[in-house]
């Protein structure tokens, strides 16, 4: 059995024991795609409700929080950022990919699914 809480670090991982926040088996990279952002939208596993699902954005972690926050504004709903994939709320495909395709940093954006 492993150590999942202490008082004094608090939530522990269970992988290398340090605390969550100084833990260093889960900091694995990210695998490379192939160069192309890929946008859906999904529902699958959401109860019915559609989420636009963005995959392959080139950033770290803080800078893809920070992309996900302007993403979520532009469309006036909420989102999350999970494993590298931004999901935005609702059914907003078009507009978060004329957006993608604007940006300066000339990304490579596709639709992916139907």
């Amino acid at each position: 059995m492993s150590l999942v809480y202490s008082t004094e670090l608090g939530r522990v991982c269970p992988g290398c024991g340090q605390a969550v926040a100084q833990c260093t088996c889960k900091a694995k990279a990210r695998p490379a795609g192939d160069g192309s952002v890929r946008i859906s939208r999904e529902t699958a596993g959401r109860k019915g409700k559609g989420v636009t699902v963005i995959r392959g954005l080139p950033l770290d972690d803080a800078a893809l929080a920070a992309c996900a926050k302007q993403l979520k504004a532009l469309c006036g709903s909420g989102g999350t950022v999970k494993d590298g994939v931004v999901e935005i709320q609702g059914d907003h495909l078009d507009k978060l990919l004329a957006w993608l395709k604007a940006r300066p940093e000339g990304w490579t954006v596709k639709r992916a699914g139907g």
